[in-house]
């Protein structure tokens, strides 16, 4: 007789010294067991040769199994000739009331998340940390046969199975993953940040949506308003818009509308140029959040984001505070961190900025807060990973950037002289950069300079505001 109230055992424990990959396994308790190898993880306590996160119950095993086929999917996927194939293992964290699998795709542009929440889940959790899984090809196979008959049993890192190690972490117990994903978990989360609600559709109606869109556009940059209950496409970018970008990028959500119960879309403010976009698909016991860069040849990891926010704000002690508070919350606003801590909105901005360089900070869009991913902190990663922002320094350090009483910034370089002044909101430069991308691709290293300048001196706070 099948099993009226189908569920998905789910099992992230301890692994064994044993070398082998993810495996696909049958028992007489666990018909078509599903046995998901870890990679070393990282917890609270630092590093975790052996994780143990999570033993229970998924209570809804197709949602579970179609979602982390499309994190898998978005991490073998290319949108773009840029990027480069490589480190295709998702992420998963658990934060002690949810699992977090994430990946990007080999281009950087695209960056899926499944949450599994805790109504979905039924079950012990053992241990928080962060690890990677191997989603290999026998497990892909047997995660697109569940179905709601399905009793399935899953082990993420289970005891007869060891470690699956990327090859640069042999030698290293810790999650190790190419710089180009730990500076798109930064990238992203500045972006998501800045994003607000735009629509909120049936599931149905987001399906008719892209089914209705003519094949040609599947690369085009179009955008999306609301039209009743329904979504439209234009060409233009109006008032309230969504960029969508590469609609092809979108690929990731047709297994997934089909058990969706509403589809949701944000977008920061529309200025005239491409935008970043998130489309958070709401699953039974689960929610699908999948974000697209500006263009489908921009990676997040080059958006520049993290650049001005560490250039405009004086660095401080208040990193490891931030990250206490954060430690394994299921999340929290940035309202909210600067009130626990007695911090204004920009020194919280920038601990938060500063941790997310290393990848330990997320941002949900449904809760409108901050999440920890447990990863080896690099206090210098931010000054490595972001050449424009050591250039900057180089240039106040050699004293090329004079501050003018009118508010102008001079650059003056052997190559010529570049300005910067405030141009509406925020700065603005004369050289060939600004010129080229208007700001959309983070400030230039004399604008990054002029804010360290301007950090020095008495009106900084009117400009890190």
């Amino acid at each position: 007789m099948s099993d009226p109230f189908p569920t998905l055992r789910c099992m992230i424990e301890s692994l064994s010294t044993a070398a082998a990959p993810s495996t696909v396994r049958e028992s007489v308790l666990s018909p078509g067991a599903l046995r998901l190898a870890t990679g070393l993880g990282v917890g609270p306590v630092g590093h975790l040769s052996h994780p143990r996160f999570f033993e229970g119950f998924l209570e809804h095993p197709v949602a579970a199994a179609r979602g982390l086929l499309a994190v898998a999917a978005v991490a073998r996927a290319r949108y773009s000739t840029s990027g480069q194939a490589g480190f295709r293992d998702p992420v998963v964290t658990a934060d002690g009331s949810s699992l977090r699998f994430e990946s990007f795709s080999g281009c950087g542009g695209v960056h899926a998340r499944l949450d599994l929440l805790p109504d979905g889940l039924d079950g012990e959790t053992q241990q928080r940390g962060t690890t990677n899984v191997d989603v290999n090809l026998p497990l892909q196979r047997a995660l697109a046969l569940v179905d709601g008959r399905d009793r399935l049993h899953v082990a993420v890192g289970s005891e007869e199975l060891t470690v699956t190690t990327p090859t640069a972490s042999v030698t290293e117990a810790k999650v190790r993953l190419p710089p180009r994903w730990v500076r798109g978990f930064a990238e992203a989360a500045i972006s998501l940040a800045e994003m607000d609600l735009r629509a909120g559709v049936s599931a149905a109606e987001a399906r008719g949506f892209l089914r209705g869109l003519p094949r040609g556009a599947r690369q085009q940059t179009l955008w999306v308003v609301p039209a009743g209950k329904g979504l439209r496409a234009t060409t233009r970018p109006v008032p309230g818009a969504v960029c969508l970008a590469g609609p092809r990028r979108l690929e990731a959500l047709d297994a997934l509308l089909p058990l969706a119960s509403a589809v949701r879309l944000y977008a920061p403010p529309v200025t005239g140029g491409p935008a970043s976009s998130a489309w958070e698909v709401e699953l039974p016991g689960a929610r699908f959040t999948l974000a697209l860069s500006p263009e489908p040849a921009r990676g997040f990891s080059g958006e520049g984001g993290v650049l001005e926010v560490l250039a405009a704000t004086e660095p401080g002690d208040d990193t490891t505070r931030v990250l206490d508070l954060l430690s394994w919350a299921p999340g929290l606003p940035l309202e909210d961190v600067a009130d626990a801590l007695r911090l204004d909105a920009a020194r919280t901005r920038r601990s938060l900025t500063e941790l997310g360089t290393s990848g330990r900070v997320g941002y949900d869009l449904a809760a409108a807060s901050y999440f920890h991913r447990e990863l080896p902190f690099d206090p210098a990663r931010a000054e490595r990973d972001n050449p424009r922002l050591h250039a900057a320094r180089t240039l106040v350090a050699e004293g090329a950037v004079h501050a003018r009483p009118d508010g102008v910034v001079t650059v003056r370089r052997p190559d010529g002289e570049r300005r910067v002044r405030r141009s509406g909101a925020g700065l603005s430069c004369t050289c060939p950069w600004w010129v080229e991308h208007a700001g959309a691709r983070g400030p230039c290293k004399h604008v990054l300079a002029a804010l360290l300048v301007l950090r020095s001196m008495t009106s900084a706070p009117a400009v890190s505001s």
